[in-house]
């Protein structure tokens, strides 16, 4: 196997792991987003609202928590859209080296 192969190998190695990372971290947002969701759904039928800073309850305002919960919301579908569109290209850019790479070996057993 010819070097250009073999360094193709390789970064379609590193693009599969930055796939994997964009993935995990995706997942990690997706998380706080549903529990962004499930809290407003909560606050809806609340009577009282509260918040945790740091190991405390505190009371607080049910609208500014409920304006705090939202813009969290959006603020982490942001970031999901954004880690969607860059793992998307990714693996458009990891399938077109896998490509690259097996028409080469192909050719090499020619």
């Amino acid at each position: 196997m010819n070097k250009d192969v073999q360094a193709k190998i390789n970064q379609l190695s590193m693009l599969e792991q930055n796939i994997q990372q964009f993935s995990m971290q995706k997942q990690q947002f997706q998380s706080q987003l549903v529990e962004v969701e499930s809290a407003e759904k909560e606050l809806e039928g609340a009577k009282e609202a509260f918040k945790i800073i740091s190991n405390v309850m505190v009371s607080c305002d049910k609208d500014a928590l409920r304006k705090e919960l939202s813009s969290k919301r959006e603020m982490l579908n942001l970031r999901v859209e954004s880690f969607e569109k860059q793992e998307a290209k990714l693996k458009e850019k990891a399938e077109e080296l896998q490509k690259e790479v097996m028409e080469a070996i192909k050719e090499d057993k020619e």
